[in-house]
Parts: structure tokens; C-alpha cells; sequence
């Protein structure tokens, strides 16, 4: 130990039972540890025994040895963790050898000290642990294995960084072990807010507008002034047939847009109005709205893909002044034949679907076709001016580009009516319905200063889910989705609508629209079947939280279960995820094209244009490879020539996948049996 003490720079002591651990370092690292024991003197404590320490031997030195070590030293410290007795006989003892002026009791970690490292803290550095002090490393290592107990298994990523830097910012380790055990900390859950902004727009008044003289009354009976992107939709000339794309948050009132200009022109004699939606959900809602607001003005019918609406018994009329449909449902429309007549404007809610993988590609064929349609006609009868277009959106990435693309005014309104407040909290699967259940309740036992209670959305990601977590809610919930009939969904709404349930369980793929007026939203889960959201799907349903008229903030909570995943295709974890989707940049809308979805719409448009099929390819927002397509769509012989073979036109009309169309057809040539077709298509949907 002689040549060792040369260059002592600390002793660290620290109380062990009726003894003190002993650390002595040099340029701050350990050189050995060791025991000292102390005994009452005439002259004060001194040392009785010393022992270096090596693992769990020990080896007896002499007490002067100490002594020596002690002289040598440029500090001595003394851990604030031993106690006052302990504390005195240590300063005792060391001004028994003139020692005090280097002796100093300091706060040190006390997993460190027990553990024979000597760590001293700060007020900035330290962690509070019970009602102890530790430093940030020995923190952190019990943060993780409080998540590896909590969790079943090891949370890395993004859910432990998260974490990390909750505790370093509060320096509590208990507040963060509470959140995992599902405390709702509002200081610890809160990821950020999103303000509530207000661009500056002179309003447009209501008597200023000079519509047709039925909607104008409407209009003056329902409002004074319009909201500032109608306002901003009128100025850049709605009413002169400019096409448009509107995109702002929800509850802005952008729908109204659409709405104003299709009736106007529609009660001019200027064309019938579409109103296109992505989901049956959304149409049922819409077509409703519309018999109920305009019923006494215009013709009101429905097309959602079947000729009935076997559930309400709504007939579709091609004739009717105003057609809400889903998008599928007048493709179909259009794929089979049927005339709807002149066609003044169509109204595309929703978008952004342009840049869904599954159903992008059919929006963005489906406008082609339809400007087609509408072109055609124009051209065969003179007083017939086409139709105007007018694009919805609440969340686009690249509204410039994707206005430009779709030859229309971009219409930009960033206005937040209400404050948003996003949370993230950390829970299992059985953990997250107890988490649901605390949310939902206090958000109902709440009233905004506008008199109405607070109701939540939760969104999760199976039919079967929203039945379980409605069934374990203590206060009135009920299950929404497309597994439902007509009449209860409707049911479901109306009773949301009168604040008489405080929650409804839904899926994600109805997020889009539905018009629940909630003032929360809860993401049990961050995946839309077996995919994970986009940002711009999250932004579209956290945007459904907080209504100006109803709320006065709006409230969003991130549940995530760690370490997990829905299914194996999924590469990251669901942790990974929220971060990804909390700071993520909204994704562009494009539509890309795939083998399939380029042969899927090129027989679409073939069965529409003929001829002028490659014309409607190259309108196509996305690259769509065409004479590829046509090599394709003859090797299948589901063309002759530009038009549709039989078998094409049965394939087209039932929305068949090429590749899953030409399995079938190979199996009936093959005389295969009808379960072994149902077995391939279901083995083709697990390998997509």
C-alpha cells in the first residue's frame, strides 16, 4: 500500500453498521476500499482496527496505516448519510491529528457507498429516491429494473428515454415508478400543448353573398358572417367555379365550403352536386346531415357501393340533386355504366386518403375518371360548364404541391380553435382499460365553462377491443365501428350528441369524420389493424379532441405499452412509435403505384374511357407505368384491344385485385375446389 498512498486525492467515508467503508481514489478513480473501526479513548475515538477490503476477503492492517493514509490525503469526506453521532466521532477522530480543515461532510449516493464507490451529488444532480438521494447513474439502473419488472422484459428506446428524462427533470425515481403503475401525473404524462391560434381574417358576411335566393335565406337565418376559411374560400373565388383545396383543422367549418358552392349551383341549374367520403360511416352521417339541413331544397340520395342500403332502405337515385357517396360506391357508379346526368361539383372530403396504400390508388383513378366523365359531357352539350372541385382536408404534408397537382386554389387555414394538451403514459394491455377508465370519468365529472360535460374517444385498433373496453368502463360507453348496423351506430352518435354516454370505443379506421364532439381522445392503441398509424393519421383523430362551441380545451392521451407490438410484420415497437408520431412532420400526400394498383386502374379506366385510357393514366396524380399494365391486362385477358373482356369487366366492376382475380380464374380453369379458392386468397392475404 506505501507506493499507493503516495498521491492519496480522496477518502471517502461512509457508515456501515458499527464500522466505516473507506474508499480512497486518485485522478477520480478507486484504488481500494477498506474497513476502519473505531474505539473510545482518553484522547477521543481513534482507529481501532483497519481492513483492506478485496470482494468479500479482507485483510488486517495496522491502525496507524490509516493514519498515514489520512495525513497524505488532500480531502477526506464524510457521506451526509451517516449519522450524527457517526459524523462526530469521524471529525473527532481526524482533529485528533490536526486533519479537520481537509474534512468536509458531503451528499453522496448511497447505493454508490454501499456498493464501495465514492459519488458525491449535487441539488442539480441528485435523484430522490424514498427519502434518500441517489446520483443519476445509480437512478437510472433502477428505473430499468423497475421496467424490466413492470414490463415482464427488457423496455429500451424510446419509452426509456422518455422516462430518463422525466425523472432528471423532476429528480424523483418514485413519481416515474408511480407512473408505470398507472398514477395519471398531469406534470409527468404532459408530452407538450398545441395552442389554440387564430389567423387574422376579415369575416365575409352571410347578406354580402348573393347566392340563390333559397340557400341565401338559409344561409342569413343560420349565421351573420362566415368562418375565416370560408371567408378566405370566398375571396379566392369559390363562387365564380374556381376548384379548390381547403385544408384546415377540424371543427373549422371547412366542410361548409364544399356544402355553399355545390347547392348554389345545384339550385342554378348549374349540375348536380357529389359528395364524396372515404367510409360507409361517414356517407350514412353525411347523407343524413344533408336530408335534415337542405331535404326541403334539393333531392337527397346515397350511393355506398350497392344499389340498397339494406339496413335503412335509402334507394340510390342517379337522379337526385345532391349524391352523398363513398368513394368505392361511385366508382362502382361509374365502372358499371350508369348515367347520373350532369355533374356540377364534387366535393372530395378526406383527401389525404391519396396516399393510403390500399385505397390511395382508387381515389386518386376515381377522380380521373370522374373529371373525365364530366369533361365528355361538357363537350356534348353546350349549356353544361363541367363541374367545379373542391378537396378537404384537415392534415396534409404538402398542401402546395398536392393543391398544384390537382390543378385547384390551395385554401390554408391554421387555425386551432381550442388549446390541445398531449400526454403519453407507459401501461400494459390490461393496464391501459384501468388507465381508460380514470380518464373517462374525470373528463365526464368536468364541465366546460360552455355547460357541457366532457366526453371521450377512444380509438383502438379491433372490433373486438371496443366491445371489451366499453364493456369494463364504469360510466355509459359504447362501442362504434363498421361491424355495426345502421340503426346503432346511429343510436351510438345520437346519444353521444346528448351527453348521455361519456365515451365511445371506436376503431381507427373511423377516424376520419365521424362527428363526435368530444372533448378527449385516448389512444389505447397507435396501430389501425396490424399497421401503425401515420403522423397524419394521428393528427387527424387527436384533432377530433376539443370543439370551440362545446369545450374549452381539448384533451389528448398517448396510452403505449412498451416494448410491444400487434403483429410480427410490425418493425417497431409501439414506444418507438408515439415519439415517431408526437414529433414526426406530417408525411406528403402522393399516391404511389405498385404492380397491382397500376393494372387495377388502368382496366378501371379502360372500362370507362376506352381509348382514352392512357389519357386518364397520365392525369393520375401518381406515375402509373401504363404500357406495362396493358402487357398485363392482355396476358390476363381481361382485355381486347381497349376494351374489357367479359371477365375484365366482372373483375373491374367487383374491385378485384388483378393478382387475386387471375388466382381465382387459374383455380376455375384448374377445376379447383371453392374452399381451396377461399384458402389461396386468405394465404395470399397473410403473405401481402
Amino acid at each position: 500500500m506505501s507506493k499507493q498512498v503516495q498521491d492519496v486525492e480522496t477518502i471517502f467515508c461512509h457508515e456501515v453498521g458499527n464500522d466505516y467503508l473507506i474508499v480512497v481514489q486518485r485522478d477520480g478513480k478507486r484504488l481500494f476500499r477498506a474497513k476502519l473501526g473505531l474505539s473510545e479513548t482518553s484522547a477521543g475515538p481513534r482507529p481501532a482496527k483497519f481492513r483492506l477490503k478485496d470482494g468479500s476477503s479482507e485483510e488486517p492492517r495496522q491502525p496507524d496505516e490509516f493514519v498515514e493514509l489520512a495525513r497524505r490525503a488532500k480531502r477526506i469526506r464524510i457521506s451526509e448519510q451517516t449519522s450524527s453521532s457517526g459524523r462526530q466521532d469521524l471529525t473527532e477522530m481526524f482533529g485528533g491529528y490536526q486533519l479537520e480543515d481537509k474534512v468536509k461532510a458531503v451528499r453522496t449516493c448511497r447505493y454508490c457507498a454501499s456498493a464501495g464507490r465514492y459519488s458525491p451529488i449535487t441539488t442539480e444532480t441528485a435523484i430522490k429516491d424514498d427519502n434518500d438521494w441517489i446520483c443519476t447513474d445509480c437512478a437510472r439502473q433502477e428505473l430499468e429494473r423497475q421496467l424490466s419488472y413492470s414490463g415482464g422484459g427488457e423496455v429500451s428506446g424510446a419509452a426509456k428515454d422518455r422516462l430518463e428524462d422525466l425523472m432528471l427533470e423532476v429528480q424523483e425515481l418514485d413519481r416515474i415508478i408511480n407512473l408505470l403503475k398507472g398514477q395519471l401525473d398531469p406534470d409527468l404524462t404532459k408530452f407538450d400543448t398545441i395552442s389554440a391560434t387564430t389567423d387574422e381574417v376579415d369575416p365575409v358576411r352571410v347578406d354580402s353573398l348573393d347566392l340563390h335566393p333559397d340557400l341565401q335565406g338559409l344561409l342569413e337565418d343560420r349565421f351573420e358572417t362566415l368562418l375565416p376559411v370560408q371567408s378566405l374560400a370566398v375571396e379566392n373565388g369559390l363562387f365564380d367555379g374556381d376548384d379548390q383545396m381547403v385544408v384546415s383543422a377540424t371543427a373549422t367549418g371547412k366542410t361548409l365550403v364544399g356544402e355553399m358552392t355545390g347547392l348554389n349551383r345545384v339550385l342554378n341549374g348549374k349540375g348536380k352536386m357529389l359528395f364524396l367520403v372515404p367510409l360507409v360511416a361517414l356517407a350514412n352521417q353525411k347523407h343524413e346531415d344533408f336530408e335534415d339541413e337542405y331535404g326541403h331544397l334539393v333531392d337527397v340520395s346515397i350511393r355506398v357501393g350497392a344499389s340498397r342500403i339494406s339496413d335503412n332502405g335509402n334507394q340510390f337515385d342517379p337522379n337526385a340533386d345532391v349524391i352523398v357517396g363513398t368513394y368505392e360506391g361511385i366508382d362502382h357508379a361509374l365502372r358499371t355504366g350508369k348515367d347520373m346526368g350532369d355533374i356540377g361539383t364534387v366535393v372530395i372530403d378526406e383527401v389525404h386518403t391519396l396516399k393510403e396504400e390500399e385505397r390511395g390508388h382508387r381515389l386518386d383513378g376515381l377522380i380521373s375518371r370522374l373529371k373525365y366523365t364530366c369533361e365528355t359531357r361538357a363537350k356534348r352539350r353546350d349549356d353544361y360548364g363541367g363541374a367545379q372541385w373542391v378537396y378537404l382536408s384537415a392534415t396534409v404534408g404538402n398542401p402546395e404541391q398536392l393543391a398544384s397537382a390537382l390543378e385547384s386554389t390551395l385554401i390554408e387555414f391554421e387555425e386551432r380553435p381550442v388549446p390541445i394538451e398531449r400526454h403519453v403514459t407507459f401501461a400494459d394491455g390490461q393496464e391501459k382499460v384501468r388507465i381508460e377508465n380514470k380518464l373517462v370519468r374525470r373528463e365526464f365529472d368536468t364541465e366546460s365553462s360552455k355547460g357541457y360535460r366532457g366526453q371521450t374517444i377512444i380509438f383502438t385498433n379491433s372490433r373486438r377491443r371496443c366491445h371489451e373496453i366499453s364493456r369494463k368502463l364504469d360510466y355509459s360507453a359504447a362501442p362504434y365501428h363498421a361491424g355495426l348496423d345502421y340503426k346503432r351506430r346511429k343510436q351510438v352518435e345520437r346519444q353521444f350528441g346528448e351527453q348521455d354516454l361519456a365515451a365511445v370505443v371506436t376503431t381507427a379506421a373511423l377516424a376520419a369524420g365521424v362527428d363526435f364532439p368530444a372533448s378527449q381522445v385516448v389512444f389505447d392503441s397507435l396501430a389501425m389493424g396490424i399497421e401503425w398509424l401515420s403522423v397524419q393519421e394521428f393528427h387527424q383523430m387527436l384533432g377530433r379532441a376539443g370543439r370551440p362551441d362545446y369545450h374549452d380545451e381539448g384533451k389528448v392521451y398517448v396510452l403505449v405499452e412498451p416494448d410491444t407490438a400487434y403483429h410480427n410484420s410490425m418493425e417497431m415497437s409501439e414506444d418507438e412509435v408515439a415519439f415517431k408520431l408526437l414529433k414526426g412532420d406530417m408525411e406528403s400526400v402522393m399516391t404511389h403505384y405498385d404492380e397491382g394498383a397500376a393494372v387495377e386502374e388502368t382496366l378501371a379506366n379502360i372500362t370507362v374511357g376506352g381509348k382514352a385510357a392512357k389519357g386518364l393514366n397520365d392525369r393520375m396524380l401518381g406515375d402509373v407505368p401504363t404500357k406495362h399494365a396493358i402487357g398485363k391486362l392482355l396476358q390476363y385477358e381481361f382485355i381486347d384491344g381497349f376494351e374489357p373482356t367479359p371477365l375484365g369487366r366482372v373483375i373491374t366492376e367487383h374491385f378485384l385485385e388483378p393478382g387475386e382475380a387471375f388466382s381465382l380464374v387459374d383455380g376455375i380453369r384448374k377445376d379447383a375446389h371453392p374452399y381451396e379458392l377461399i384458402a389461396e386468397l386468405e394465404l395470399r392475404e397473410t403473405e401481402l
